[in-house]
């Protein structure tokens, strides 16, 4: 969910053979010292796919620094709190929320930041069906699909409502960024000669950097492509301290690319970096170096986000009348009893074992433990200890068998096989295929892996749907589970087992939606409409159930999150909601 921009989101996330190669390395990638006052060097395994927030599907990205919304959440508390704005009332039947802008806010071109930026970000943008958005998901109400109404008041207010209730409402209206309507509305409202969007092509990542306009702490200074993204101070930002200073205190950060996780370490341990995700197997070496290494190891409890394998569920052909997937080994990903036979094949026990150093527990929801809407095994969720015995059993009632050197056929001989997509540099990911891969030739099923760079590996599931299976996750946030909607809806942007076609997309022949896929999605819908927390949590509690029964997503182990933050950085109030920097604002850097 990949709701993708929440601080904790934006700062989490090959062996060198020789030392010539150790030297060239750090010689062509090293990151700017972080040593240099008041400079954060953070890093990142995958390059800005876009700057166009709207547009963007990526969990990698610097959105969280250069914009706000206008209301956002307490890194501590969870509870809401003004940001652009500087309060909001709600309607006694919940269907009408008004919002008050704070006064003088401004853009980082230092243009005036109005309400009518505010109405043109979600009337123009996001609730505008011409431009691919998956937030546009998750602002759907009811069964009907009907979008909330934006209207301004005055100069300082603006109005949003909904035809009925619906529980995340005060959440979406104004967690959203804001967008400025003063460079982006020409594109909006221009198309190009094939009668597309302009904006849809607006501040791709060959844009110059000046002409990016944010409303948040940094806009963006450089950027060198597949390198890194250096941000400065943003001198109009709204917030000051108590003595009436500009916020935030850190004028720099580098957002440094570095694909390939043990370089991420090396550049840690060499002093680099400023904060690492510490991966379980790497946790007692750092561990170790905490003192002398100037830093604070954190444990952040279970991590809010998901791991898991995916089958291709789409039965659709293209534009060319070619299926997405072969037709026979279709058959095999739509058929329940084949994916639960691989849930069942998957030993999760090793895996958290033996990658994550027994720091975690399997996974099987998609609403993380520490969620008070997650449906526990205790309460009557389906689980899948491993079982290869029993897989198999699962595999010849559905029609399956073996030949005499215990490789798994189809009724029509077909062996059983498939590509599993994954993206690259991501040590953990890479473990976790291994194992996937030898648990499963033990039932006697071949599976071939594809690693490829994280952009590449998104376009291939999200655009041109030509995968078969593929090992990945979605990056939690909110505790609010509509959040995931668009993964859910059967027509979300973010719906990747059996996506249907997007908006400007060519038709697709025959797409078909399951009766549970459309179940989830009502479930889904019905949550949101309700008010009461405990109706909710049974709503949530059934779609949780068909999940777990289905298997559209077969997961795999919630870790314990741990991040290492170096003592330089004062003021760190890490949570287990919202990690070490959801106050980044007033954090200092100090020798």
């Amino acid at each position: 969910m990949i709701n993708f921009n929440t601080p904790k989101n934006n700062y989490r996330k090959l062996a060198i053979l020789c030392t010539v190669i150790l030297i060239f390395f750090l010689s062509s990638c090293r990151p700017a010292p972080s040593n240099y006052q008041s400079r954060l060097v953070v890093s990142t395994p995958s390059d800005a796919s876009t700057f166009n927030y709207p547009l963007n599907q990526s969990a990698y990205s610097v959105f969280g620094y250069i914009y706000d919304g206008l209301i956002i959440e307490n890194g501590v508390t969870g509870e809401l709190e003004p940001a652009l704005a500087e309060s909001w009332e709600v309607s006694e039947d919940g269907q009408t929320i008004v919002i008050t802008l704070q006064e003088n806010l401004k853009w980082s071109d230092g243009e005036p930041l109005t309400v009518d930026d505010v109405v043109f970000s979600y009337n123009e943008i996001y609730l505008n069906d011409k431009i691919p958005s998956s937030f546009k998901d998750i602002l759907r109400i009811g069964q009907s699909g009907a979008l909330p109404t934006v209207k301004k008041i005055d100069n300082l207010r603006v109005e949003f409502s909904t035809p009925e209730p619906f529980a995340p409402f005060v959440r979406y209206a104004g967690g959203l960024p804001i967008l400025p309507a003063h460079v982006l509305k020409e594109s909006v409202r221009t198309t190009n000669s094939e009668g597309e969007l302009n904006y849809l092509t607006k501040w791709g990542t060959d844009t110059p950097v000046t002409e990016i306009v944010g409303n948040g702490m940094y806009r963006i200074k450089s950027y060198t492509p597949n390198q890194r993204i250096i941000l400065e101070k943003n001198p109009f930002y709204w917030r000051k301290d108590d003595r009436g200073n500009n916020l935030p205190y850190i004028e720099n950060i580098v957002w440094q690319v570095i694909e390939n996780t043990d370089n991420q370490l090396l550049n840690f341990r060499s002093g680099e970096l400023d904060t690492i995700q510490v991966a379980a197997e790497k946790y007692p070496l750092l561990k170790r170096e905490e003192k002398r290494g100037k830093y604070t190891i954190y444990n952040g409890g279970p991590t809010s986000a998901s791991s898991f394998i995916s089958f291709n569920l789409n039965e659709a052909k293209n534009a060319q009348g070619q299926p997405f997937v072969k037709p026979f080994k279709s058959r095999w990903f739509n058929n329940k009893t084949f994916r639960q036979a691989i849930a069942y094949g998957i030993n999760r026990e090793a895996m958290t074992n033996n990658i994550y150093r027994g720091l975690g527990a399997p996974q099987y929801s998609p609403i993380p433990v520490t969620s008070p809407f997650y449906f526990s095994p205790e309460e009557g969720l389906k689980i899948y200890n491993y079982n290869p015995e029993k897989a198999k059993e699962l595999l010849l009632s559905a029609g399956f068998k073996y030949n005499q050197n215990g490789e798994l056929l189809d009724s029509e001989d077909n062996r059983v096989e498939f590509n599993l997509l994954s993206s690259a540099g991501r040590k953990v990911r890479e473990q976790m295929a291994t194992q996937i891969n030898q648990d499963l030739a033990k039932i006697g099923i071949k599976v071939n892996m594809q690693f490829l760079s994280f952009n590449t590996y998104v376009e291939r599931l999200s655009l041109s749907r030509d995968w078969e299976a593929y090992l990945g996750g979605f990056i939690g946030g909110s505790i609010e589970p509509h959040g995931g909607y668009n993964i859910w809806s059967v027509n979300g942007r973010l719906h990747t087992f059996n996506q249907g076609p997007q908006p400007g997309e060519d038709n697709i022949e025959g797409w078909k939606i399951n009766d549970w896929e459309q179940e989830i999605d009502h479930l889904y819908i019905r949550a949101s409409q309700v008010l009461d927390e405990e109706k909710r949590k049974e709503i949530y509690g059934q779609a949780q159930q068909i999940i777990a029964e289905e298997l559209p997503f077969i997961y795999m182990v919630n870790p314990l999150e741990f991040e290492a933050i170096r003592n330089r950085i004062k003021g760190i109030q890490y949570t287990e909601l919202s990690g070490g920097f959801w106050n980044l604002y007033e954090l200092q850097i100090s020798e």
